[in-house]
């Protein structure tokens, strides 16, 4: 038996065999750094508990993230077929683009710094936000600080991306390094936000840090050139604006759920927030692992065997379908024991458990359709179909916002997790029509 499996697995396709090494160490590095994210989580809950601080905190580091996530998003799905077209084509130019990319990506931190601490204190008053007074208090002191992150954010992510285009997967284990710095702030400090603050601040600087030692030991991390001049930029600015675009649409999601939960009451947002970090340990297990494996390797494949792309690809859609409907499962009979174990202790008690856990149920029908449409999202994006997965980042932002009008006024916080899984999949059947169509399409001009 051990014979037949082992001659089994050495039939297996090397870009099959490459996913599964790729997802078996982005799925060690994603566990870890999301236990670090749940230590963060307990230690917040311990001190904390749901109210208007963590609110406050929580609606700035949101607005905050939203540029920092599109930016690192964007870079992710550009620059890891972009490294591999310049290697293909101009294997002399990467030092150059890379040199231009961070002095770009220097100038863009300090102009996102500088429009964050303007309009953020704007944002906070206005009363449409539909802060409490105790809220905005707390987040008007929030963004005295956080305003930091946006430097700090926009060269992590550059870091990072720059790993994973060159096939390393430590960046995904250095994401960590932020929540175990909050979580340290926290039990060391008073209790009060400046914790949460400067903890946070501190986590990102030190990542950043961390990100940038590899790539100076590897000579990678070169220095800022003020320059636009390589032959790089033309693909990169080709992919850049339509992945923009598109995941700008896409990062619009948590501000619609942010914006819908205010609006329920005090807490409310806190509780989203315990129940979606205990659901991105394991959408970051499942959708991180497999992303940051399949997309360098579609990425190479499409310059040596293209056509082979749809067929890797179909098969493991089918795997995470299946991965993400037992996981669903075992969310929803967990759910609340999870929780508790967590999180109930200090100012967190069994009513905060039993409202987390509830949003936690709901939360987990996405589960299925975000791991599978991850798989076609890189096997579109490796092949430069960037438009398609605009247009459906800009359907996904419909269906979210559609499905959260009918469904929060009857199910609250619920209804916000619910819609979340009816917008995946939307999105999953969309991208799989025209991944299916597009390989016909092509395969019967061959």
């Amino acid at each position: 038996m051990f014979v037949a499996w082992n001659n089994r697995v050495r039939g297996f396709h090397p870009d099959h065999l490459a996913i599964l090494r790729g997802m078996a160490w982005v799925t060690v590095f994603v566990m870890l750094g999301k236990l670090s994210g749940a230590a963060k989580e307990m230690a917040v809950a311990y001190r904390y508990g749901i109210g208007a601080e963590v609110d406050g905190y929580l609606f700035v580091l949101n607005l905050v993230s939203w540029p920092l996530a599109l930016w690192f998003g964007v870079l992710t799905m550009v620059l890891v077929p972009l490294a591999a077209r310049l290697q293909q084509e101009h294997p002399g130019e990467l030092p150059r683009f890379r040199a231009e990319l961070l002095g770009a990506g220097l100038g863009l931190g300090l102009l996102l710094w500088m429009a964050a601490a303007l309009l953020l204190p704007a944002l906070i008053r206005a009363p449409w936000a539909g802060l409490t007074p105790a809220t905005a208090a707390y987040a008007a002191e929030a963004a005295k600080g956080l305003t930091l992150l946006m430097p700090l954010g926009v060269l992590a992510s550059l870091f990072s991306a720059w790993m994973l285009a060159a096939g390393l997967h430590a960046n995904t284990l250095l994401e960590g390094v932020p929540a175990l710095a909050i979580a340290a702030a926290v039990m060391l400090g008073d209790g009060g936000i400046s914790a949460l603050i400067w903890g946070t601040v501190a986590g990102y600087t030190l990542h950043m840090a961390c990100l940038a030692l590899p790539l100076l030991k590897r000579r990678e991390l070169v220095r800022p050139r003020i320059s636009f001049s390589s032959p790089g930029w033309r693909w990169f600015w080709q992919s850049f604006a339509i992945m923009l675009a598109g995941n700008a649409v896409m990062s619009l999601i948590d501000i619609v759920d942010l914006m819908f939960a205010v609006h329920l009451g005090t807490g409310v947002v806190s509780t989203l927030s315990y129940a979606n970090r205990v659901l991105a340990l394991l959408l970051g297990l499942g959708g991180t692992a497999v992303s940051r494996a399949t997309l360098p390797v579609f990425a190479r494949a499409q310059h040596e065997t293209p056509q082979h792309i749809h067929e890797v690809a179909s098969r493991w859609v089918g795997v995470m379908l299946g991965v993400g409907a037992l996981a669903t499962v075992m969310v929803w009979w967990l759910a609340p024991l999870a929780v508790r174990l967590l999180f109930e202790r200090g100012a967190f008690d069994a009513a905060n458990t039993e409202s987390v856990a509830s949003v936690l149920r709901y939360g987990a029908v996405q589960m299925p359709f975000y791991f599978a449409a991850l798989v076609l999202v890189s096997s579109l994006v490796s092949r430069g179909l960037y438009r398609a997965v605009a247009i459906g980042a800009a359907v996904n932002l419909l269906v979210k916002v559609g499905a959260s009008l009918l469904l929060v006024p009857a199910l609250g916080m619920q209804g916000i997790a619910l819609a979340t899984g009816a917008m995946y999949l939307a999105s999953f059947a969309m991208l799989y029509w025209y991944a299916r169509r597009i390989h016909k399409i092509k395969g019967t001009c061959a």
